[in-house]
């Protein structure tokens, strides 16, 4: 099997979380400058079988589109364009930030480590890539 790719995205940088080939665990991966995402995504698809990669869909808590929906909405326009062969999905990505903050500081997380913004980023592309699976299964 191949596995799933999931993107968290944001305006300075884009968490990123990966299942295993038998798609059972996601797991956070890293986080990407978001300039560098498609040099990231190059590199990563030619190493590994992806099948599907799943944007977060940011939405306000009344499932309106957040501010930053029409740069999502580009980027995963440019992921299609870019791998016609991947299917491109999207998620609610409501509360996953909050999420990862909390299952940051359940885990124990020295204070430092819990104000870094690129492990809430990469936890949220994990709560992301966890939601999908779970509604696909």
């Amino acid at each position: 099997m191949s596995r799933i790719l999931g993107i968290d995205y944001g305006t300075k940088r884009i968490g990123i979380a990966v299942t295993d080939p038998l798609q059972i665990i996601a797991s956070g991966l890293t986080t990407v400058a978001t300039k560098d995402i498609f040099t990231f995504l190059e590199k990563y698809l030619s190493e590994e079988a992806v099948e599907c990669i799943v944007v977060g869909e940011p939405l306000n808590e009344d499932g309106t589109p957040a501010q930053i929906a029409h740069l999502v909405v580009g980027f995963v326009r440019k992921l299609k364009e870019s791998y016609p062969d991947i299917k491109i999905a999207s998620q609610d990505e409501r509360y996953t930030s909050r999420d990862a903050k909390k299952i940051i500081l359940q885990s124990g997380a020295k204070k430092k480590k819990r104000r870094d913004k690129s492990l809430i980023d990469k936890v949220s592309a994990a709560l992301i890539l966890q939601a999908y699976m779970e509604k696909i299964k």
